[in-house]
């Protein structure tokens, strides 16, 4: 049934959310989903694992109904989408579960309430699915990237803050731009310590020091005041989620 027509016929009106509640609760009767509990969905932008496929519980109690999306909130079509009767280690179980698979990239939704939420959940795990980095396989939770999911909900205002904010920077030459970022990248990890970022990037703190002023330079913006930073940090955050190399 998980590929079958009468299984996509009952999942698709709960995922797509705005069925009347009437269609809804016998979607949700006919798949055995509780009137109650903790449920999250996953979106998957590559195949599901077979081994992620499985018969009643899991290891932790979580009960997974898979299908495959006729197409994403993104707008994208093939999508494998899965709905989540969670256990009791709750969300970051069913990631850890989907990670050791070696599913991904995957978007998790926040935990809803009931069946009739599951639309809602639908989409806010597919804005979660596009803050992953191109190319990667990792599995993330849209509770760990609320900055990163506003931005791609809006990417014209992205594009925009991009070229605002690290325009002149984007003028460089590739290998260039790219230790300036990587530079920027690995202060904030060490949490503003120029000292440990040197020792991270296995040059001497002066040399650290030295481009970070240059990236202020060039992008008109302080890393000691708070509203300029977060203008740095969002427009890096711009740039990791972008195809394109630093």
């Amino acid at each position: 049934m998980r590929r079958g027509t009468r299984y996509g016929a009952l999942l698709g009106p709960l995922l797509a959310g705005g069925a009347p509640p009437d269609l809804a609760a016998r979607a949700a009767r006919g798949l055995g989903l509780p009137e109650r509990g903790r449920y999250a969905v996953v979106v998957l932008g590559a195949p599901v694992p077979e081994a992620a496929v499985v018969r009643g519980p899991d290891a932790d109690g979580a009960r997974w109904w898979w299908g495959a999306a006729a197409s994403s909130p993104g707008g994208e079509g093939g999508r494998e989408v899965a709905v989540v009767l969670l256990g009791p280690a709750g969300p970051a179980r069913a990631v850890a579960r989907l990670r050791e698979l070696g599913a991904g990239p995957g978007g998790v939704s926040p935990v809803v309430g009931s069946p009739a939420k599951l639309g809602a959940a639908h989409r806010l795990a597919g804005t979660a699915l596009l803050t992953c980095e191109p190319g990667s396989r990792e599995i993330v939770r849209l509770d760990e990237r609320l900055p990163a999911a506003l931005l791609v909900s809006r990417p014209e205002l992205s594009t925009r803050l991009l070229a605002e904010v690290f325009g002149p920077l984007l003028t460089l030459v590739p290998a260039e731009r790219s230790l300036l970022v990587g530079t920027l990248e690995a202060w904030l990890e060490c949490g503003g310590s120029v000292g440990r970022a040197a020792a991270r990037l296995g040059c001497h703190r002066n040399t650290v020091f030295n481009r970070l002023r240059r990236l202020e330079r060039l992008t008109a913006r302080s890393l000691s005041r708070p509203r300029e930073l977060v203008d740095l940090v969002l427009a890096l955050e711009v740039l990791r989620l972008s195809s394109a190399p630093p």
